[in-house]
């Protein structure tokens, strides 16, 4: 595992300003995601707020990436690309990610929902948002692993008989979006190997979920990913700071 940057008490106090704006904004376009919204009209709205909050579009800095959100719907998984002509409709399951810079620092945070969806869904769901709470809770710095975190999130996922993804990965971030360590949604490697949780790390957990196979495609438009199955996928994310006795979610 390559080195990973641990921020100063001043740089993490810039990150939680940030994370604050966002974390308002997430609110937001949640808000504003109704049955016939497009998802582009939800990414211009994030633009004109994270532009108001005094940041930048932390996604517009990806090279060859035009959108300051990704919006995936049913049985898109990351990387959705917020078309005019995707139009929200009853019962989907929406997912919005979304980054901020700010004062040289990104921020990342993610949020499914669902628009009136089924029983099915709603308990979907809340499976990924008990896998997040969990594998925030195995935070206990100078004695956790990144093991802990992709072990809270596997067998919360699986315990609701639900798949984690294998292709994908939470990650560092700080002065670069994806920084070390990279953290897996299920467990990989000897736990005692994986990188240890340390005060001064800022951290991206992402759990990232599907109701069938974990097998995934990428579509033609070069971006967006999906399930190979068309079974429905999920992801929550929020940017974590290590304290010296914990962490705080600031997103």
């Amino acid at each position: 595992m390559d080195k990973f940057s641990l921020k100063t008490s001043e740089e993490l106090e810039i990150m939680k300003e940030g994370g604050k704006k966002l974390s308002l904004i997430k609110n937001e376009l949640v808000k504003a995601s109704k049955v016939g919204v497009s998802a582009a009209t939800i990414d211009d709205l994030a633009e004109k707020l994270i532009l108001e909050s005094g940041g930048k579009p932390s996604f517009k800095m990806i090279k060859g990436y035009s959108w300051s959100t990704c919006i995936n719907v049913n049985s898109g998984v990351v990387h959705g690309i917020p078309h005019k002509n995707l139009i929200f409709k009853e019962g989907d399951l929406v997912s919005i990610d979304l980054g901020l810079y700010y004062k040289g620092f990104h921020t990342d945070t993610s949020i499914s929902f669902d628009l009136n969806g089924s029983k099915v869904v709603k308990k979907f769901l809340n499976a990924g948002k008990l896998a997040f709470d969990n594998a925030v809770s195995s935070i206990d710095p100078n004695n956790s692993y990144v093991y802990d975190i992709s072990k809270a999130i596997e067998d919360t996922v699986k315990k609701y008989g639900f798949s984690p993804i294998l292709d994908l990965t939470g990650h560092g971030i700080g002065r670069n979006l994806h920084e070390n360590p990279y953290i897996p949604c299920f467990m990989e490697g000897i736990r005692i190997e994986t990188p240890k949780i340390v005060h001064g790390m800022a951290l991206a957990i992402e759990v990232m979920y599907v109701e069938g196979s974990p097998s995934l495609v990428k579509e033609n438009d070069g971006w967006t990913i999906a399930t190979q199955d068309g079974k429905i996928a999920g992801l929550f994310e929020d940017t974590i700071i290590v304290t010296e006795k914990g962490y705080e979610i600031i997103t």
